[in-house]
């Protein structure tokens, strides 16, 4: 496989420090900006009411024997790859959500939603504009509706 070097640009600062699965919506959580990323780099993200988080999975682990499986391990849904999933566990460990920005204050950015956990580097923050978002008819297995009812 090809690698590339992806450095981190701020830090998840969050009261939670295991990575359960559900209740993210409850979650306050800020990113704190490393060097040299400050107030300058966050100029206009507050006029977004959301922005899309690129985050490391630094705890998780991957191996191939992880390539399939039932989401959470439940058999009542099917067995699906790595990719039709959101699993933790990834080849590349990377996570992406949509957050709710709460406020910027300084090189900090308090958001609401973000499932990451304190200390996970943060990669990459984008305003999320609708114009990104899907076009067309979404279609989602029953099974992940079932899966995120308590996530959120």
């Amino acid at each position: 496989m090809s690698q590339f070097e992806i450095n981190a640009i701020g830090t998840v600062r969050s009261s939670r420090s295991e990575p359960e699965d559900d209740s993210w919506d409850d979650e306050s959580s800020r990113i704190e900006m490393i060097a040299p990323f400050d107030s300058q780099s966050l100029m206009g993200l507050e006029s977004f009411s959301h922005c899309i988080v690129v985050y490391v999975f630094d705890k998780a682990a991957w191996d191939e024997s992880k390539m399939s499986r039932h989401p959470r391990g439940n058999k009542d849904w099917p067995e699906v790859g790595i990719f039709a999933q959101r699993a933790k566990d990834r080849p590349n460990r990377l996570g992406v959500t949509v957050c709710q920005i709460v406020k910027v204050e300084g090189s900090t950015v308090h958001v609401a939603g973000l499932d990451a956990i304190d200390g996970t580097p943060v990669v990459d923050i984008k305003p999320w504009m609708d114009e990104f978002g899907p076009r067309g008819d979404i279609a989602q297995p029953s099974w992940s509706t079932e899966l995120m009812k308590g996530y959120w």
